[in-house]
């Protein structure tokens, strides 16, 4: 994977994830990620909208876009291979340094029970090096 997109993926920028709905729509979440061992790892809540849509279609697309340049971005068609249990909140608890520099994920509710979307890419485009002045 190209080192911008490693990047991209390792600092506070939103990852927006678009699922598939029942009816064949398109639908998308802002969310927390990060890029490890060749995939884009997505945190979410079992029983979210994302999360039946990849149980019943798991093609997704992800873009993601840098806080400190909107020309800095890349966008990733892929499929979610596995959908990991984080039940210990191991993996939010990682996000949650990344985005807020703090130790535990502070959003907890009763009974959630969270998952990671296992995402491995399949078509990647990276947009080449531009700055705003440009």
């Amino acid at each position: 994977m190209d080192e911008k997109v490693k990047k991209l993926f390792s600092e506070k920028n939103l990852v927006f994830i678009a699922t598939v709905m029942k009816d064949g729509s398109p639908q998308i979440s802002p969310v927390w990620g990060n890029y490890e061992d060749g995939y884009v790892m997505v945190n979410t809540a079992e029983g979210r909208i994302k999360h039946k849509n990849v149980l019943r279609d798991p093609r997704v697309a992800v873009s993601v876009v840098s806080k400190d340049n909107p020309l800095d971005m890349t966008t990733i068609r892929g499929v979610v291979e596995e959908l990991i249990p984080d039940y210990n909140y191991k993996h939010a608890d990682k996000l949650t340094q990344q985005y807020m520099g703090r130790e535990h994920y502070p959003f907890k509710r009763d009974g959630e029970k969270r998952v990671i979307l296992k995402i491995k890419p399949i078509k990647v485009f990276v947009l080449p090096e531009l700055k705003m002045s440009e």
